[in-house]
């Protein structure tokens, strides 16, 4: 409803909009309703992506376009064992058991796929990387970029213990990595968990997703 209001406002200003909307969380609706999916961590590569197609000097239209054709390529999926305190509010915005774990989140504690005891990285990697390829983009390559985000508590040591297992499993099912992205990139304050993101690659998303950029959290080239 807002950026709806923001378009219209623009627009009665003179100033053309386009609107591409993020939809890469997996678990929050069926592949039958992918329209209506969460746009979670993988927004990251439309935002890098449409930013580098800009950068060329493309039209509005070619920017919302390239930034679609990266939200079509990306899958998400995230897993949290801890929640959030929005500043201001008496409570959480969810509660999880010390011991528990919660598949499936969404990154403000929207309700995920299943809760039960904690598990082990390698069997939280191994599920979601699963996940993630049961909806592989029909017609994709085999060049894939993987992010292991933080939802923000969680460091970066055990990141790199969930993108371990992450690769290999990547690897077995013959997908090439190509700029791997590991840390805090997509936060809710506080929340302890991850989210996994793969956002299969053709040339042209690669070119672009490895086009210089300088921004306070993320520098390429």
């Amino acid at each position: 409803m807002n950026f709806d209001m923001a378009a219209e406002m623009l627009e009665l200003d003179g100033v053309e909009t386009r609107t591409v909307l993020g939809c890469d969380d997996i678990a929050s609706a069926s592949p039958l309703e992918a329209r209506k999916r969460r746009g979670v961590a993988g927004i990251v590569y439309a935002y890098k992506i449409a930013g580098a197609r800009a950068e060329e000097g493309a039209s509005l239209s070619d920017v919302a376009g390239i930034a679609q054709k990266a939200v079509d390529a990306t899958r998400t999926i995230g897993m949290a064992t801890a929640p959030c305190r929005v500043p201001g509010a008496d409570r959480s915005t969810f509660t999880v058991g010390k011991d528990e774990m919660e598949m499936g989140i969404g990154i403000h504690g929207e309700p995920g796929i299943w809760r039960d005891k904690l598990r082990s990285a390698d069997e939280i990697a191994t599920e979601m990387i699963e996940r993630l390829l049961a909806e592989q983009p029909r017609g994709s390559g085999n060049r894939v970029s993987i992010l292991v985000n933080s939802l923000g508590a969680t460091p970066l040591e055990e990141l790199f213990i969930l993108y371990r297992k992450a690769a290999q499993l990547l690897a077995a099912r013959g997908l090439h990595i190509v700029m791997p992205l590991v840390g805090p990139y997509v936060t809710s304050m506080e929340m302890a968990g991850a989210s996994i993101s793969l956002c299969f690659l053709d040339d042209e998303l690669e070119r672009l997703l490895a086009a210089p950029a300088y921004c306070p959290f993320w520098t390429v080239g």
